[in-house]
């Protein structure tokens, strides 16, 4: 008869070799014969956390803690979970408490910078991560993690000699390889970034879904079904959507799992034979592979970026029906777009308080209109007559599905202003004029130093040059704004 302790240590064996769901059962069993084990505890909150669970994470760490509150472990792994939830400031203070416990501790260090750059705070990351170097000169994750930091701050050279030395003392560290694949592809050296950028299934951020069917490597499908599984956010998924008709091109029937948000919208885009909700069981298939995978394996480079635009296309009864519905028939109307998913990681960095735009509504003869759906709408009612912003109201996408409605009235619009979210990638892939501001550094898709994108022909790029500075990107965009105005209304005088 095993005891608790040797329980533990097999279980801790089986998680060690990747079969956490059945770790977490024996750890669970372990707790029904002695509820009272700290450790168990805590083990459990890390099989919970590994299984993306975070609630059950946290409550498995409290009870911890509850049992002993002398275990930085446990505070750490607290932070950490908390951290994933969002709560930062909660986080930050479970990792204040394991370090006042063990000084040393190199990993708490490392995860309260952590915490710190999702903040912004990236004079703090620096000093906190120095502090976990000092205790762990080699400690090839908070080198990694001061990779990206330094990325995050624009001093590129600096990440990734960073990110290189990780390498050198761990060559198969994921996390390390993939920051370093983000700033290729941020330099458009493509070959090497795809390549490095496929590391991104081994870090424990992203989970490769576990079908049996094997990974496709490009090689002719022959009239076999492949699944495109859609991955990360939305506006991904409209941006490499486009490859699907490539992929068909190969010979097979192409199945996409998709969001189902954006279901109605990509039933527009060539090249898919069938849409399925990611995450529902998907029909038979022969060969899959994750929607970001496929430039690499089609080798795409700078020069061969497919960039067939529009691949997505509005209905035209909504087209009609929105462009009787748009006010001001002798305005510019310009469609603006200024919060993402607040979700999303990085989106401190690239949503845009919507104050900004006033810079755009001075402009003489412009009617700004909100394509702004759930998150950053409240700020709206905050503009306290500053400007105006026309509100289409709940009618949009509620009846023809989302983005439906929204595709339609970026069709009748002058112009489509957007942070870096979805609805720039929508309407890039629709070929309308979009102007995306971008903060500094941008996200990788969008590459340095350059005013336009290979990805989309009727997109231009309006960037930070120091980071959080949207001021003087929307005085940019307000002088350019002015002067296209004003050639206009000339032309028009001419030709009058």
């Amino acid at each position: 008869m095993a005891t608790v302790t040797e329980a533990l240590a097999h279980a801790w064996q089986v998680h060690q070799q990747g079969d956490v769901p059945q770790a977490e059962r024996i750890y669970r069993q372990v707790l029904q014969v002695d509820p009272g084990n700290a450790n168990g505890w805590c083990y459990l909150g890390i099989a919970c956390y590994d299984l993306g669970k975070m609630d059950e994470a946290v409550a498995a760490y409290q009870q911890a803690l509850r049992l002993n509150s002398n275990f930085p472990i446990a505070h750490n792994n607290l932070g950490n979970a908390l951290s994933a939830l969002g709560k930062l400031d909660e986080a930050l203070a479970c990792f204040d408490r394991a370090l006042e416990m063990k000084p040393d501790y190199a990993n708490a260090f490392n995860n309260r910078a952590a915490v710190f750059v999702k903040q912004g705070k990236f004079a703090e990351a620096e000093v906190a991560f120095q502090q976990a170097l000092r205790l762990a000169p080699n400690y090839a994750p908070a080198l990694a993690n001061r990779g990206a930091a330094l990325v995050k701050q624009g001093k590129l050279h600096e990440g990734v000699a960073s990110s290189q030395e990780a390498l050198r003392h761990n060559p198969g560290y994921a996390e390390a390889h993939k920051n370093l694949g983000i700033v290729l592809l941020l330099q458009g050296n493509f070959e090497q970034g795809w390549a490095e950028y496929e590391w991104r299934w081994k870090t424990g951020e992203l989970k490769l879904p576990a079908f049996r069917q094997p990974l496709w490597d490009g090689e002719r499908l022959a009239g076999k079904t492949i699944l495109l599984h859609a991955e990360q956010g939305l506006g991904d998924t409209v941006h490499f959507i486009r490859y699907a008709q490539l992929v068909q091109q190969h010979g097979g029937r192409v199945v996409v799992a998709c969001y189902k948000p954006l279901l109605p919208l990509l039933r527009s885009c060539p090249g898919i034979d069938e849409l399925v909700v990611q995450g529902e069981e998907p029909p038979q298939f022969d060969v899959w592979v994750p929607l970001l995978s496929v430039p690499r394996i089609l080798g795409t480079t700078l020069a061969t970026i497919p960039a067939n635009v529009p691949y997505l296309s509005a209905d035209e009864k909504l087209v009609q029906h929105w462009r009787g519905k748009l006010p001001g028939a002798d305005t510019f109307k310009i469609g603006i777009a200024w919060q993402g998913s607040p979700q999303y990681r990085d989106d401190r960095q690239r949503s845009i308080p919507l104050v900004h735009f006033a810079a755009l509504a001075d402009v003489t003869g412009v009617q700004l209109i909100s394509l702004q759906k759930g998150p950053g709408t409240e700020q709206m009612g905050a503009l306290a007559g500053r400007f105006t912003v026309t509100d289409l109201g709940p009618e949009l996408d509620r009846q023809s599905g989302p983005f439906m409605d929204t595709a339609a009235v970026m069709k009748s619009l002058d112009l489509v202003v957007s942070a870096d979210t979805v609805i720039a990638h929508v309407a890039g892939a629709l070929g309308v004029p979009v102007w995306t501001a971008l903060s500094h550094p941008p996200h990788w898709p969008w590459m340095l130093d350059r005013d336009d994108t290979p990805w989309y022909p009727k997109m231009r790029l309006f960037r930070q040059t120091t980071s959080g500075n949207w001021h003087n990107v929307f005085q940019r965009m307000a002088a350019n704004l002015s002067t296209q105005l004003s050639s206009r209304d000339s032309e028009n005088a001419r030709l009058g």
